[in-house]
């Protein structure tokens, strides 16, 4: 017996000897995959010595270090077989082995093939279910790669296989829930942990108290932090930090300095993230002075135990001063920041460019991407997008093109975004034939256009007023498979809309709600059949922007009762308007003369938290001045100084408006200085309003000193001159008329909106056929094309005052006119208001009749 235990002994140390020097040869093989797996095939292949335990714990060494070898070396086939090697040992070798397995792959971010192996593990050993560790492992591993459906799974096989949680389990079970937007059933997992055995601890509250931040629950997050307390746990920095970001972000400012004075007492000291979260706040509040208040105490005050700003509170400040405007406040900001180098990153580099960008500094932003270059900080693409962004929105398509060949040159090929923002340049300053050549080199360059790309061609091409071309655009996106989106579909109802096919837009928007965008199938006959109504289609409903085209729409065709039926269907979807609706109904009533309606819209505006904006004032204004309200108007004025709203151009407009028809012009007169003294620049339309008001009460001295005053201003203007003349006309001023026509023809403007006919009819009425066939020569000369009808009078005066040499002249020179084409300056008809219920007594005749007399 003794020799037999002896021989055994021996043969298990010899094995064990066989398989430690075929794992040490596995590890110097790690770089030797396939040597490798065929070492470790070796090592299974070792017979099992008579104790499991020993044998598992040879195998269990190498388990970890092929499994990684396999995962590097992406050898998938391989660790499925694996796992079928593994189930072909002893039981008890088995089991504990394939748990190293499944927790090696579920560490090294394998979630769906760790989750699969676990299930396979489940299968094999039903009624001897791996440790609680195990769950742990694989939970962590569907909660980092978003994979719920496993998660939910493997929860459900703890419970059925009875298998104990953990404080850790549950804290994994509720940031599941809290990642998938289920605050209640995370709630009630926290709530269980006692009945379970566990205690939450401060991950558990500061789990929670996250989910809760980001779904907007500051409120409940913290009751939550109220309550730790009485569970014997005291909360932490990161848990304070997380409620003063979420408070910050909600601009609730004055509770987030609350829980940073709590924090002092509970013996706790802000740190930097809980210093950036202010600082970020008040930023984005637009007190910016306040932030940079915190800012600088944070660089000088240690005496206080203040942290140290870090490049995260830097960059912070630098948005903050771009956003503002306070670009001397950003560029100092910036030089003291290049004097300590680590400071100046990319990131703060894009903020800058931004910053500028944003702010019309076009140049020291393209200045700024050549000094990244020159320090060695290479741009990326987001930086040279942003400048080409910024040339762009100001139409210079050439300087973006450069920027582009720079970003070429420096090895960065450019990407979707960049061709879309030279498209959207090209398309906003007309540049339809650039924007499609623009299209095709993108399309060379196999860069994909993606359905934001379509969507700034479509716009364009409606905007053109090129309905054809739209039509095709959007068959070919629905044939390439693009997703038809809110954004295209919005462009569509806009563009119908605006083209007078209304009713094919409410259309449209009906058939939003049931088949999504396939509802742009209801067009008309060209599109039957281009829009797809499966797939995604149903996910496009109509969103606020699109109630707002088709309300806009209704309002000003004036169909208000079908607008204000859009209005009660959009709320009855859950759409809340925003101030830009409210303000399309108060401007539509305004103009129908409806201001008590108007009144009642701003009520509920108000009532429902929307802001009054410059164009509600704007609107009401001109409401009331059509009433005749000045001292209503007045009012509004001293409101909109309270709310801090700047009157704008269109503002000073309606109250001239106003007070000009009211009779009150010097009142009137009084506004361009005000205007001017808040550094508002009248325009033609200030000037035409006083012009029209002077002359409507015969005080055309003073009418002439505003148009002279106008017309040094605003710059000699064929609106101005066109007033001015039919104004002296209508007021009996013929000889003053009779100039300012002579100065009009001088400087080559457009006559079209000129009632000349009536001032050669008037001058031919006092007998001056001369003064009349000066200006009728004079408009020859300078190659103007005009109404025949004009020279008759003219040509019948002479002849009756015997002058028959001159009216032979002018008629010679009539037909001379009508055989060389009449010149290459059209005048084309405009009669107004004046003179419309006048019949001209040549205004039935034509050329032949003419030129035969």
């Amino acid at each position: 017996m003794d020799s037999k235990h002896f021989r055994e002994k021996n043969r298990t140390v010899g094995l064990m000897d066989q398989r430690n020097k075929l794992t040490k040869a596995l590890i110097k093989n790690i770089h030797n995959p396939t040597l490798a797996w065929n070492i470790f095939r070796r090592i299974l292949s070792v017979p099992t010595s008579s104790s499991s335990i020993i044998s598992s714990r040879s195998v269990l060494r190498s388990i970890p270090i092929i499994t990684n070898i396999l995962i590097r070396a992406k050898m998938v086939s391989q660790i499925d077989n694996l796992q079928q090697l593994l189930l072909q040992q002893p039981q008890e070798v088995s089991h504990v082995s394939l748990i190293a397995l499944i927790r090696v792959l579920a560490k090294s971010g394998l979630s769906d093939l760790a989750f699969s192996q676990f299930q396979s593990f489940r299968t094999q050993f039903p009624a001897n279910p791996p440790p609680v560790y195990l769950y742990n492992v694989v939970l962590e591993s569907s909660l980092r790669e978003d994979k719920m459906d496993s998660f939910s799974w493997l929860y459900r096989d703890m419970v059925v296989a009875e298998v104990s949680p953990e404080t850790y389990t549950f804290n994994l079970l509720i940031a599941g829930l809290c990642d998938s937007g289920r605050m209640e059933d995370a709630r009630e997992v926290f709530d269980k942990m006692g009945v379970k055995g566990c205690r939450p601890n401060e991950f558990s509250f500061g789990i929670l108290v996250r989910g809760y931040c980001r779904a907007r629950l500051s409120i409940q997050a913290l009751d939550l932090l109220n309550g730790m307390e009485s569970f014997g746990v005291q909360p932490n920095t990161v848990i304070y930090n997380t409620l003063i970001s979420s408070f910050c972000r909600e601009r609730r400012t004055d509770e987030a300095e609350r829980l940073v004075e709590r924090m002092r007492e509970d013996g706790l000291f802000p740190d930097v993230v809980t210093f950036n979260s202010r600082i970020s706040a008040l930023c984005s509040a637009g007190k910016i002075l306040e932030a940079s208040r915190i800012f600088r105490d944070m660089q000088i005050d240690e005496e206080l135990g203040l942290p140290r700003p870090n490049i995260i509170t830097f960059n912070l400040m630098l948005e903050g001063f771009c956003r503002e405007g306070m670009l001397e406040e950003a560029n100092t900001l910036v030089e003291s920041m290049k004097r300590n180098e680590s400071l100046m990153e990319l990131d703060t580099y894009n903020i800058w460019l931004l910053g500028l960008v944003r702010n019309g500094k076009l140049l020291e932003a393209q200045l700024v991407l050549k000094e990244m270059v020159d320090k060695g900080i290479e741009p990326n693409i987001y930086s040279f997008n942003t400048v080409m962004d910024g040339l762009c929105k100001n139409g210079l398509i050439s300087d973006a093109r450069m920027v582009m060949g720079l970003m070429i040159s420096s090895g960065i090929g450019p990407d979707t975004v960049t061709y879309s923002t030279l498209l959207h340049g090209c398309c906003n300053t007309g540049k339809v034939l650039k924007a499609n050549s623009i299209l095709h080199e993108m399309m060379r360059r196999g860069c994909s256009p993606n359905t934001y790309t379509c969507n700034i061609l479509l716009h364009s091409l409606w905007k053109e007023g090129r309905i054809l071309e739209a039509e095709q655009l959007l068959q070919k996106m629905n044939e390439r498979s693009y997703d038809l989106d809110n954004v295209t579909c919005n462009i569509m109802i806009d563009g119908l809309c605006k083209s007078g096919k209304l009713d094919e837009a409410v259309d449209i928007v009906k058939g939003m709600w049931i088949h999504g965008s396939a509802a742009l199938g209801n067009l008309g006959n060209s599109f039957i059949g281009l829009v797809d109504s499966s797939g995604n289609g149903k996910k496009c409903l109509p969103d606020l922007i699109t109630y707002s085209i088709i309300i806009n729409g209704l309002c000003k065709a004036g169909r208000l009762d079908e607008a204000r039926k859009k209005f009660i269907e959009m709320m009855g979807k859950n759409l809340h308007p925003d101030s830009i609706i409210y303000d399309t109904f108060i401007h539509s009533f305004c103009k129908h003369g409806k201001i008590s309606s108007a009144f009642r819209v701003l009520k509920d505006m108000e009532k429902r938290g929307c802001n009054k904006s410059l164009q509600t004032y704007n609107s009401l204004i001109l409401g009331l001045g059509s009433k005749n309200q000045i001292f209503e108007i007045y009012g509004l004025l001293d409101d909109m100084k309270e709310k801090g709203i700047t009157p704008n151009i269109c503002t000073y407009n309606n109250m001239i408006s106003c007070l000009c028809e009211s009779g009150r012009i010097e009142d009137a007169t009084s506004l361009l200085d005000e205007m001017q003294q808040k550094g508002i620049s009248p325009n033609i339309s200030s000037y035409r309003l006083l012009i029209k008001a002077f002359c409507k009460a015969s005080d055309f001295g003073i009418a002439k000193e505003v148009f002279e005053i106008a017309s040094s201003t605003c710059g000699h203007k064929e609106a101005l001159y066109s007033l001015m003349f039919n104004e002296l006309l209508i007021g009996g001023e013929v000889s003053v008329a009779k100039e300012l026509f002579n100065a009009a023809l001088d400087r080559c403007l457009d006559l079209g909106n000129f009632q000349y006919n009536d001032l050669i009819e008037k001058l031919c009425e006092d007998e001056m056929f001369e003064n009349a066939s000066d200006i009728l020569h004079k408009m020859i000369d300078k190659g103007y094309r005009f109404d025949p009808a004009s020279f008759m009078p003219v040509i019948d005066g002479l002849g009756k005052r015997r002058k028959k040499h001159d009216a032979d002249e002018l008629a010679e020179r009539m037909m001379d006119m009508a055989s060389e084409g009449m010149g290459d300056k059209k005048i084309s008809r405009n009669e107004s208001a004046f003179n419309s219920q006048k019949q001209n007594r040549f205004s039935g005749s034509d050329w032949q009749t003419i030129i035969h007399r």
